[in-house]
């Protein structure tokens, strides 16, 4: 027998044994088989002259340019809009457009929208106040903030007044409103490179967002001024694509935008003592501005640190006046995909100049727009967080595009517009009539500019399909977030900065893959925003390393700069620039709901054996003697007197005397026999084999969670030294249930711990120990509380006056 199958039916063959073994017990069979290795472009759309195999834009790539001249006038008592837009589309596609379509996100809040008419009750993810059904003895519940919702809506008619629609010639055209979209049928239609023009006039009531949960809208303060925060605010173009054609889906609240770039000029008119924050450049500093603020603005442009444009005194002084005055804000802004603003008397606004460099926009003003009611807070880190997203983002992708970069406070969590965002954090004021704020209000302030500004850079540049796929801007922000927050202060505590964070969900049951739609999303937040951070964040550490992925993270964003990726385009390019294959690392983690599982379930330490008699027979006899005996033979070795053998040594013979492990010439005969008939190199690798008596040990692994990763190892030796192995997940292209390793080493092995460093996500550390190790934990102590009212008590407590505190107060 040759050398190398002695061995496999001695040594490795011993690990075919064991693996074999248990490959076989939790093998794939024919009606389960699953390919967690097959080629991701059977699903992807198949590339063609607009987007290319490679993930880049195709040479033929073409996108739509839409201009707009928009003139707003805001109505701050009745808390309305009045305005007109002149728009001029550019077709650059190859088709001919008989009609254009403009979405009316505005029309989500009309009581007949396709949004109100779907709300559920007691909903799954539901946005905003939220109701619960009945269970059991439980009455069905509705919150507060949903009762003053249906009142605001009920109050308040919302969704736009579309007042006129007219061609360059002042001509009416044909429009047909549908939901929170609108077709103006052309009176020709508009051939490839040609562009029309036309005029939209509408209104609307602006929506009180605390109330309503709109993602922009008014907030009235004690003092009776208000903020307005305004965006979705006018008709704008839906996208027309070389995938989809018109991406006419309806706005129903989640999915958010999918626009065109283009160029605006606007003129917002306000009342006097307003101070406007807008996307744009502002084009009449000398009509709006004070010398005072304009002198504030020049020192800034150099300052180190933030300077005040209008001071906290000034801001409270411009809170009492009010005024009859109207102030016109014009503001032009050059290839952006949408147009926000902000308008309010109580701003105080601080900017500081950031000296970018490189030649794209060299210099960037960033500036922060917030009352009274956000400081100190505000004014501490705004801006500074503005500018810390700006160096982080740039590293990852590209120099920050457009000359300002703004924070505002409002009624909105967070939302993003180019070059202007709306975050919500606030401080208390305290008995003292001090101002404080908790350390979660700080890292929630930082942590969502950072997150918002970033939307600059994707969506806001890399233009992805919001309405489709929410992940493709929410999660590659959150991941590149993350990395902002870490270079900001170590000691941040990022909300989804490492894997761990994101296994809860990942084992719930009330998930879908990451590539659902994003009205259809389950638990949002996780969803687009934490799984994805997390596979990238996974994918850069431990699948691609940092190198290869940043990259091709890079070279992503750059090739999709001010153009329009799919999902496609990224995978592609990841692959392309890595030179790795992640078809099955996009399977997993993008279009599936397994989870992270590897089990360790056994370890075997195997012994070559050297095929001579007098050495192998004689370790037989030693593992048989430390094998563990059966407990009726320790019990009899405990009975008293000696065996009928011992008392009657004549009764024994030959075999008494020999085990089966003794040795003989037949074997030894057997043994030179095999010797013989080596090579020369067959001999030689045996003897260096047998001199060496290194270690043989098989790993038995189990996929529970049904997600392939690589399987990571921490080897502690019992010399206290240790090593990390790292095992591809490729390990899993044959069997993704089950798989053995073999590991040869010239120590021994005292613990084997898998994803010791938590890098994987895996769901369940327990069975990542060998040998098993307890898993420390907490238990705490309580008093049984008494159930039920003492009614015959109660009955005799006091009215409280209602300035007074009950006792459960």
């Amino acid at each position: 027998m040759h050398l190398p199958a002695r061995l496999a039916a001695v040594a490795a063959g011993l690990f075919a044994l064991f693996s074999s073994a248990y490959a076989v017990a939790v093998n794939q069979t024919k009606g389960d088989f699953e390919d967690k290795f097959r080629q991701l472009d059977e699903s992807l759309p198949t590339p063609n002259i607009y987007r290319n195999a490679a993930g880049e834009p195709g040479f033929a790539y073409w996108q739509q340019q839409v201009d707009y001249k928009i003139k707003v006038a805001l109505d701050e008592k009745k808390r309305r809009l009045s305005a007109s837009e002149s728009i001029t589309y550019k077709n650059n596609s190859p088709d001919s457009l008989r009609y254009l379509w403009l979405q009316l996100d505005q029309n989500r809040f009309k009581k007949d929208s396709l949004a109100e008419r779907t709300a559920e009750f007691g909903g799954i993810g539901q946005r905003g106040p939220g109701s619960r059904s009945a269970s059991g003895r439980e009455p069905a519940k509705i919150s507060f903030g949903a009762l003053r919702r249906h009142q605001s809506m009920k109050d308040t008619p919302l969704g736009y007044d579309i007042e006129a629609v007219k061609d360059l010639n002042g001509e009416s055209l044909p429009y047909t409103i549908v939901g929170t979209l609108m077709r103006i049928d052309l009176p020709r239609p508009l051939r490839p490179k040609q562009g029309v023009t036309f005029s939209v006039e509408w209104a609307y009531n602006i929506p009180e967002e605390d109330a309503v949960s709109a993602r922009a809208g008014y907030e009235t303060f004690e003092d009776g001024n208000d903020i307005f925060l305004v965006a979705q605010w006018y008709p704008r173009l839906a996208a027309y694509s070389d995938y989809e054609g018109w991406h006419n889906k309806e706005f129903i609240g989640r999915g958010e935008f999918t626009l065109e770039f283009g160029n605006y000029e606007v003129e917002i008119t306000v009342p006097a003592d307003h101070v406007v924050a807008s996307t744009g450049e502002l084009e009449n500093a000398n009509d709006t501005l004070t010398q005072t603020q304009r002198d504030r603005l020049e020192q800034a442009r150099t300052a180190d640190k933030p300077v005040f444009i209008v001071t906290a005194e000034e801001a409270l002084e411009n809170e009492k006046a009010g005024t009859n005055s109207l102030k016109t804000w014009r503001f032009k802004a050059d290839h952006v995909r949408d147009f926000g603003w902000a308008s309010s008397r109580k701003y105080i606004w601080d900017a500081q100049g950031y000296a970018q460099g490189g030649e794209v926009m060299p210099f960037v003003w960033a500036m922060s727009f917030y009352p009274k009611e956000g400081e100190p807070l505000w004014s501490t880190y705004s801006t500074e967080a503005i500018i810390q997203t700006m160096e982080v983002y740039s590293r990852f992708s590209f120099d920050y595009p457009y000359p300002k970069a703004q924070s505002v406070n409002g009624p909105v969590g967070g939302m993003e517009y180019p070059m202007i965002t709306f975050n919500g954090p606030r401080t208390e004021e305290q008995d003292d009539g001090t101002r404080t704020y908790s350390r979660s209000e700080k890292t929630f302030l930082i942590g969502v500019v950072i997150h918002e500004v970033g939307h600059t850079y994707f969506p806001m540049v890399v233009n992805s399909d919001e309405r489709q796929w929410t992940w493709m801007d929410e999660g590659l922000n959150s991941f590149v977030q993350i990395l902002a927050e870490q270079v900001w202060d170590p000691e941040y505590p990022s909300r989804r900065g490492e894997p761990k964070n994101i296994v809860g969900y990942m084992k719930s049951t009330n998930q879908v893959p990451i590539m659902t739609n994003s009205e259809s999303i389950l638990q949002f937040g996780n969803n687009a925003y934490g799984k994805p951070a997390i596979a990238l964040m996974i994918l850069r550490e431990t699948i691609l390393g940092r190198e290869l992925f940043d990259f091709a993270f890079k070279e992503y964003a750059n090739r999709w700069k001010f153009k329009r990726p799919t999902p496609a385009d990224f995978f592609r390019t990841m692959e392309e620039a890595s030179g790795v294959d992640l078809d099955w690392f996009w399977r997993g983690w993008f279009y599936s709901t397994d989870h992270v599982d590897i089990s360790l379930d056994q370890v075997y330490k195997l012994r070559i054996d050297t095929e001579d008699p007098d050495i192998d027979f004689v370790r037989e006899r030693e593992f048989e003697l430390k094998a563990p005996s059966y407990v009726n033979d320790a019990r009899n070795a405990e009975l008293e007197g000696p065996s009928r053998v011992e008392r009657r040594p004549h009764i024994k013979d030959f075999y008494n005397e020999h085990d089966r492990f003794t040795v003989t010439n037949k074997d030894r005969n057997k043994y030179a026999s095999f010797l013989e008939g080596l090579d020369d190199w067959e001999r030689e690798a045996l003897e260096r084999a047998v001199k060496e008596d290194e270690n043989y040990y098989v790993l038995n692994f189990s996929n529970l969670g049904g997600l392939v990763m690589p399987i990571i190892l921490q080897i502690d030796y019992t010399d206290r030294s240790s090593e990390t192995i790292y095992i591809p997940a490729e390990i899993w292209r044959r069997n993704p249930k089950a798989v053995s390793k073999l590991l040869i080493t010239k120590k021994e092995i005292k613990e084997i711990v898998v994803d010791p460093h938590l890098e994987t996500a895996d769901a369940d550390v327990e069975n990542n120990y060998y040998p098993r190790r307890f898993i420390p934990s907490r238990i705490e102590a309580y008093k049984q509380e008494q159930n039920g009212r003492d009614l015959m008590q109660d009955i005799k407590t006091e009215l409280k006056k209602p300035d007074e505190k009950s006792d459960d107060q």
